[in-house]
């Protein structure tokens, strides 16, 4: 083979060398970059609290036992929201109130019957305060205290 031919072969290779090193430095680069915004992204979003709907909720029940106390704790990611759930309590209250009126006494003593009552009130407060600023705002509800008699 033509001397000139070979060298040629061989700046083309180093070239294609050169190239697929850039090239994998490069994706190296974008990943890096898009894993941190993500994560700087992510830990910049949470901040967990805590709203309590006081006083405790109190209501008749239908069948079975009669009544319900029970006092609940909303969870919300954004503390920053803490003064809307504020503002808008009244009426999620109003909301959890009507929720616990409606349901069945039996059915509110088991473990089952707990956790439905659960997610239904939470599903109610995200839908009121959605409806009131246009974002669910609180991400979980708990009981904090739980009696049914």
């Amino acid at each position: 083979m033509d001397w000139k031919i070979q060298h040629r072969i061989e700046l083309c290779m180093k070239s294609l060398f050169s190239l697929r090193l850039i090239l994998h430095s490069v994706a190296a680069l974008w990943a890096v970059t898009c894993l941190s915004a993500f994560a700087a992204d992510e830990a910049a979003e949470v901040d967990i609290a805590y709203f309590p709907l006081k006083p405790s909720f109190v209501s008749n029940l239908r069948g079975g036992p009669k009544y319900i106390r029970c006092d609940i704790q909303l969870m919300t990611e954004q503390a920053a929201q803490l003064p809307l759930i504020e503002l808008h309590s009244a009426a999620l209250r109003h909301r959890i109130l009507m929720l616990l009126a409606g349901q069945d006494g039996k059915q509110l003593q088991t473990r089952e019957g707990k956790e439905t009552l659960r997610k239904a009130a939470l599903g109610a407060v995200k839908e009121q305060l959605e409806s009131f600023t246009g974002q669910p705002i609180v991400k979980d509800l708990y009981f904090t205290a739980y009696y049914v008699k």
